[in-house]
């Protein structure tokens, strides 16, 4: 027969404390002494102790269940953002339910709060682009649900966002392209109804202006933030009689898309073209060239996002927790991007 499973009462009697002092430290309370926590921790991994999740709801009226709303076709961020979430979850003692949605959809909020109250989760995180909409944000408030917003832009109370200064970063990239010796620049953008399109693209345009070089606005091309859109964009650029001698692309996809289709033309990267991305995802340091991009700490934003949504159901809001909500994104060159030479 299999051993009994440790119970909070075990646990309680072989640390000395009452069953209620074992509850708050399970429960991530402050109420409880540095000495007191670390010895009752102790016994939990002596004991190798795990509190039963429904039982803990019960006696909590909470579920223990974080939800995860997004509208995103890189599955590789997604991965990034569930991998920051459960990092700070498992050590809480909640589960991450995830919700796919449309975001341009008619029925939206309707979808999203039927989600939350039929996984009768306790708090849910908002991803790009689905954390843009006003209504959803509204919505949410109205219903009295714990919510976080991961964005581009400071949209709400910082308690509920984690902000991405991503105007900043592109600033960055474009003084760097600049002191390449670039001039002649193409921009493959990402949804123009997306905030962090938008953001991008002004940060590095108005930092151009600042340089004294134009953004040849023929040479803007809307993508849609694929694969497929990536090398729609660079087939629109490089058929270009004045192409572009460096090409900046919304996402690492499209960066992809775009190194892609140089090499169907027998375009050298990056003696002939420059290529540049954002994200930073995994596949940016192993495709040949390595793409010079902008790293977004995704994870620390989630993690982030997470603790902050767990302070808040658990009403324990952390005054640093909540006045922290800005991360910024920086600039990883690679092999992608060199100073431009003449055109064969």
């Amino acid at each position: 027969m299999s051993e009994k499973k440790p119970t909070i009462n075990d646990v309680a009697r072989e640390a000395g404390v009452s069953k209620r002092t074992v509850s708050r430290v399970i429960n991530g309370s402050t109420n409880v002494g540095p000495k007191t926590l670390e010895l009752i921790q102790q016994v939990i991994d002596r004991l190798d102790y795990s509190p039963d999740k429904q039982a803990r709801g019960l006696a909590s009226s909470r579920s223990y269940l974080l939800g995860l709303i997004y509208d995103n076709p890189d599955a590789l961020y997604i991965d990034q953002v569930q991998r920051g979430v459960l990092n700070i979850c498992s050590s809480k003692g909640y589960e991450l339910v995830v919700h796919p949605c449309k975001y341009n959809s008619t029925d939206l909020v309707k979808n999203c709060l039927s989600f939350i109250r039929r996984s009768n989760i306790d708090g849910v995180i908002v991803l790009p682009p689905v954390s843009e909409s006003k209504d959803l944000a509204a919505a949410l408030r109205e219903a009295g649900h714990c919510y976080v917003r991961m964005a581009s832009v400071d949209l709400d109370d910082h308690t509920n966002i984690v902000v991405s200064d991503e105007r900043a970063a592109m600033s960055e990239m474009a003084r760097y392209i600049v002191s390449l010796g670039h001039k002649n620049i193409g921009f493959i953008t990402g949804p123009l109804n997306y905030y962090s399109s938008i953001e991008r693209l002004e940060g590095f345009r108005n930092t151009l202006v600042q340089l004294g070089i134009g953004l040849d606005e023929a040479k803007v091309v809307e993508g849609q933030n694929s694969y497929q859109s990536g090398q729609d964009g660079a087939q629109q650029l490089l058929q270009l009689a004045d192409r572009p001698s460096a090409i900046f692309a919304n996402n690492d996809e499209m960066a992809a898309g775009v190194l892609r289709v140089a090499h169907q033309l027998g375009i050298k990267v990056p003696e002939q073209l420059s290529i540049a991305g954002f994200d930073d995802n995994i596949l940016a340091s192993r495709i040949i060239p390595s793409l010079t991009t902008i790293q977004r700490p995704v994870g620390a934003m989630a993690s982030l996002a997470a603790h902050k949504i767990i302070q808040s159901v658990e009403k324990n809001i952390v005054e640093s927790v909540d006045k922290e909500f800005l991360v910024k994104p920086h600039l990883i060159i690679r092999e992608s991007t060199s100073a431009p030479t003449a055109v064969d």
